[in-house]
């Protein structure tokens, strides 16, 4: 698992630090930091689904649907 990283900005004695807080949002956005720890989180870059993979859960979806909605009025 990944370490854990503090993101800083340069302290500035004449700003306040909303001011701060919105220059590190800035930064935060413009770099792509965000990105890269959303793709890590959810790991939309470890896995890859075919489009056949795809369809095939579709269609063992509907099928588990299907019998629900059978078995909904008939216990």
């Amino acid at each position: 698992m990944a370490r854990a990283k503090n993101y800083f900005v340069k302290f500035d004695p004449k700003e306040s630090s909303e001011k701060r807080v919105s220059r590190l949002k800035q930064w935060f956005n413009r770099s792509r930091v965000g990105n890269l720890v959303k793709s890590r989180r959810y790991r939309d870059d470890k896995r890859h689904v075919s489009k056949r993979k795809v369809r095939g859960s579709a269609l063992i979806r509907e099928k588990y649907r299907a019998e629900r909605e059978r078995k909904k009025y008939y216990l």
